[in-house]
């Protein structure tokens, strides 16, 4: 006798069942649950994926196909659709139905209901021998009698199932009860594989087959849900001549299902979804799922890497290589290609493969683009002395510190000359090598140039003086009141400590009307009625309740100026403004 089909239930349920079984079927599924592959996604940066399921699955009795998935879906993007030629989507319905899930038998009378029809050699506790039997089956209340039973409008139920167990021997049909059971040794190959009945939430395709229905149907489903984030970074090298490398590379982040050898699209810029926050009914989700706070619409990054502009172009291919041995490298997946789609540039990578809850960093693209060093200077203004004030002391000191020390920043004027737009991102910075510096890139389209912070140029320095140098009382009648004029000039000295000649960009901004500015200053004003406010205003703006009036009268006035400057040289920028106040 096979010692390994013969199985003692203290055996079995303390150290298992030491057996190989084969995968014979179990009782067949009320319904034959199918998983639909995800072959394609497309990926935006503030955590929304465009997802499309498709794939050859069994249909059940009805021909229908049954998932065991129901994604969450943005309301108005869940799209179902048959692409079998010989079968019509009729309807989708998502619900809670009783299904049969195949697991493994924990327990003898798992086994037993995995087994039904086998021969089996039984020993009861109460026998002194064993005889041979076949499995008939166990006795239980099926779903549809206990909701037949139950009286009209009674919810479904699970089986109720009895340890009374059914054997055909020689002389007829046994009766035992399984906790009589000793022993049982298979006679037949045993099945490990048990059909349990359990309540889940399933979609059922339903499909018109205008005929006789096939036994598997190509579908799939597309829809617009949270949980997949990239985040880009670039990789910036400087040869200190004009030229940088630059290199891109996205950080992927999966919380909504296991991605196998997909398609991934990488989109920079993130379009409108008005419904974003509503989740479609079809989900059966009263709530969203949590997600970690890489997703969070409230989370410090979460506005950092947005664009409002994008762009377009082409791609180049990263592919396999071989070593010096012959063998092959795995150089990560292939990027095929980008292109254009409505407002927003798009890079396309073959075969990602990544689990639900991990993570994964994958090179995209490398180009090469121009760039010059600029060091650049921004003067705020600061309030009048009659708003100041009424500043409080906490006020006043943190006035202080953001007016305190001007210094001009070094930054690389990037040329943007490549095919790609750059998008906003954490930016690594390198020459030969050595780490200089980690700035932000700022959305530069295709033609563009824009500005990557390295460092604070300690060896230029700034000199700012401001006087008022008159004041005309009664110098404007508005509106049935008088105000004063103050008339005001302003100096900027600059000296270049550096050992080289360096190319100054400064910008000069004021409250009131510039009327003059020296070295070809490009002087601007930021109209009163242009709704100029967004422009930005320093942080101190809303401490104090500005008058209607003074936005009548008054402007922001901005001067920029750009300077070449020598080594060891000093220039020195003059500027004059005024400005009205009610007396």
């Amino acid at each position: 006798m096979n010692l390994m089909r013969c199985i003692s239930p203290a055996a079995f349920l303390v150290m298992g069942l030491p057996v190989v079984l084969s995968a014979e079927s179990p009782a067949d599924a009320k319904k034959v649950l199918g998983s639909l592959p995800v072959t394609e996604v497309t990926v935006f940066k503030d955590g929304h994926a465009f997802v499309l399921h498709e794939g050859m699955l069994p249909t059940d009795a009805q021909g229908n196909v049954v998932l065991d998935y129901l994604p969450r879906p943005v309301i108005g993007t869940f799209w179902p659709y048959s692409a079998d030629e010989r079968a019509t989507l009729s309807a989708t319905v998502a619900g809670q139905e009783i299904v049969t899930v195949n697991k493994t038998a924990l327990s003898i009378r798992e086994l037993i209901e995995a087994n039904l029809g086998k021969r089996v050699q039984i020993r009861e506790s109460s026998e002194p021998y064993p005889y041979d039997a076949t499995l008939v089956r166990l006795l239980e209340r099926s779903s549809e009698e206990l909701q037949e039973t139950g009286g009209p409008g009674g919810d479904p139920a699970l089986p109720q199932k009895s340890d009374v167990l059914l054997l055909r021997v020689a002389g007829g049909v046994r009766v035992v009860q399984v906790g009589q059971i000793q022993k049982i040794t298979f006679l037949d190959e045993p099945n490990d594989q048990v059909g349990v009945e359990e309540f889940r939430n399933v979609m059922t395709l339903k499909l018109d087959w205008a005929g006789r229905p096939a036994d598997h149907a190509r579908v799939g489903m597309t829809y617009l849900q949270r949980g997949i984030r990239w985040i880009p970074n670039y990789r910036i090298e400087i040869d200190g001549k004009g030229r940088a490398r630059v290199k891109l590379q996205a950080t992927l982040v999966n919380e909504l299902t296991d991605l196998e050898d997909v398609t991934l699209h990488l989109v920079i810029g993130v379009p409108s979804f008005a419904f974003k926050d509503t989740v479609d009914p079809i989900s059966l989700q009263q709530t969203v799922a949590q997600l970690s706070n890489v997703f969070q619409e409230n989370a410090q990054t979460a506005f950092a890497f947005s664009n409002a502009i994008m762009t377009q172009a082409a791609s180049p291919r990263f592919s396999e290589t071989r070593s010096s041995q012959g063998e092959s490298i795995d150089l990560g997946p292939e990027v095929t290609g980008s292109g254009r789609n409505e407002d927003l540039y798009v890079f396309t990578i073959e075969h990602i493969t990544l689990k639900k809850g991990r993570r994964m960093v994958v090179p995209v693209t490398e180009f090469e683009l121009g760039y010059r060093n600029v060091f650049v200077l921004d003067l705020p203004f600061g309030p009048p002395p009659e708003v100041r004030q009424q500043f409080n002391s906490q006020q006043q000191q943190e006035l202080a510190r953001l007016l305190h020390a001007p210094k001009f920043k070094h930054v690389i004027r990037l040329a943007n000359d490549s095919e790609h737009p750059i998008t906003t991102a954490p930016a690594l910075i390198l020459r030969e090598g050595r780490l200089i510096a980690q700035g932000m890139t700022t959305y530069t389209a295709v033609g563009a140039t824009g500005d990557l912070e390295l460092t604070a140029a300690v060896d230029i320095a700034v000199e700012k003086i401001d006087e008022e140098v008159e004041r005309t009382p009664q110098a404007m009648r508005w509106n049935g009141s008088d105000y004063a004029r103050s008339d005001l000039r302003g100096r900027i000295t600059i000296t270049n400590r550096k050992e080289d000649t360096v190319v100054l960009e400064i910008t000069r901004s004021v409250l009131g009307q510039i009327d003059g500015a020296s070295h070809e200053g490009r002087i601007e004003h930021l109209g009163r009625h242009e709704g100029w406010l967004a422009d930005g205003v320093p942080a101190w703006w809303n401490w104090y309740n500005w008058p209607q009036w003074w936005y009548h009268l008054n402007t922001i006035g901005r001067v920029t100026w750009q300077v070449d400057l020598e080594s060891g040289k000093d220039v020195e920028l003059t500027y004059q403004w005024h400005y009205f106040w009610r007396m």
